[in-house]
């Protein structure tokens, strides 16, 4: 379980370097899709560690609000492009 946390922990330190030093937009987009993935991870974790099933669901909800929030900030983007 550590390694998987290590994991986690490299993802958001990775996914934080690339907010920072983003050259484009679509690098930063990508970053926060990451950290929206990498919370789901953590609460999937920590949902087995503590032996909480009600933390799977809140993952799951996590991981659709990413999903939207992705295609919401494309869609932001695109219309700035235009």
């Amino acid at each position: 379980m550590m390694l998987f946390a290590a994991i986690l922990l490299l993802s958001i330190t990775a996914g934080l370097w690339r907010i920072w030093r983003g050259p484009t937009r679509a690098d930063r987009l990508l970053a926060v899709q990451l950290f929206g993935t990498s919370g789901a991870a953590v609460l999937m974790l920590l949902a087995h560690i503590q032996r909480q099933p009600p933390l799977l669901d809140a993952a799951l909800i996590l991981a659709l609000l990413a999903a939207v929030l992705s295609i919401a900030l494309v869609q932001l983007l695109r219309r700035h492009n235009d």
